[in-house]
């Protein structure tokens, strides 16, 4: 077996959760598959699951190999649609998933220009106030933020994004500038409720000094353009992505906060799942998206140049 064939073969093993079902995909015994797994873990000298009669785990060595094998069988299989694609137009309907702030202000007027140059492309855009999970909801391509998760999923970076923490002048003028990530412990922040699991705490970073703040205020939603108002009208201090703050921060409408510290990654992905069933009109809108925000000179510009049709 070759070794594009094995990780092909462990990803769908996982991907499946157990030897039966992956034997009755293939139309082979379940020892077939649990003999070919013995063979690949004898080539790589490591154990890559822990099975059971009821259920496979991953081992930290089986992660690893997971993970990178799943990005490189990723970028064969869009090497593959980029070339096949080229002998397809782009048809049929595409539902993409995105945030309500960032969906309404960059991703559908970009979607706008999409079917204008890819006419035969019906594109349904659904907002949520999170990511969702693609593969349930049925969508094609989803827009994320940061990390992505899921190693089953591809992602590929369309726009580079930071976040920052900012305030209003008078804000800083009233209640003092923190110099230090503890400092904020005593300031109102404004808390986007995005996460429960970590709703209200920040983690910045310096170099190889990583710190993580509780921090608490008057005020806290779960809009992104709610949040930016109230710091806006002195409110506290927030959290939030260039994509959003950039021109307030431009015109001094808003400071940022401990600058010398850096935020979580906030780079936007388009993600989406099942390599093998890549379309011509996902190719054309990760490629379209990924060309439209290059045209932007920072985020300030609302709306970037049309791209030319080809």
């Amino acid at each position: 077996m070759d070794q594009v064939s094995d990780l092909s073969f462990f990803v769908r093993l996982v991907k499946h959760g157990s030897l039966s079902a992956l034997a009755r995909e293939l139309g082979v015994t379940p020892p077939a598959i649990s003999t070919r797994l013995l063979i690949l873990e004898k080539r790589l000298g490591v154990r890559l699951l822990n099975r059971t009669t009821r259920r496979l785990s991953v081992t930290q060595e089986g992660e690893l190999y997971l993970e990178k094998g799943s990005r490189l069988l990723a970028e064969l299989d869009e090497l593959d649609a980029l070339v096949s694609s080229r002998r397809t137009e782009p048809k049929g309907l595409l539902r993409v998933n995105a945030t309500f702030g960032f969906g309404r202000r960059h991703i559908a007027p970009a979607i706008s220009a999409f079917v204008e140059r890819y006419s035969e492309v019906e594109v349904q855009l659904v907002l949520t106030d999170r990511a969702v999970n693609l593969t349930d909801q049925a969508f094609d391509v989803g827009i994320w933020f940061g990390t992505v998760p899921d190693s089953r999923m591809v992602a590929r970076k369309i726009a580079a994004n930071q976040r920052f923490l900012c305030a209003a002048p008078g804000y800083l003028k009233r209640a003092g500038t923190p110099a230090t990530p503890h400092d904020l412990q005593r300031h109102q922040c404004i808390v986007l409720r995005e996460s429960d699991a970590t709703y209200g705490t920040w983690h910045l970073a310096r170099g190889r000094k990583e710190e993580s703040v509780k921090v608490r205020g008057s005020l806290s939603t779960n809009d992104g353009e709610t949040a930016l108002a109230w710091a806006l009208n002195g409110h506290g201090i927030l959290m939030r992505s260039e994509w959003d703050v950039r021109q307030h921060l431009d015109s001094d409408a808003l400071r940022e906060v401990l600058p010398e510290w850096s935020l979580p990654q906030a780079d936007v992905y388009a993600v989406y799942g099942e390599r093998a069933n890549l379309s011509a009109r996902v190719s054309a809108l990760i490629d379209f998206l990924t060309d439209w925000f290059a045209q932007m000179r920072n985020w300030q510009t609302a709306r970037p140049r049309r791209a030319k049709s080809t």
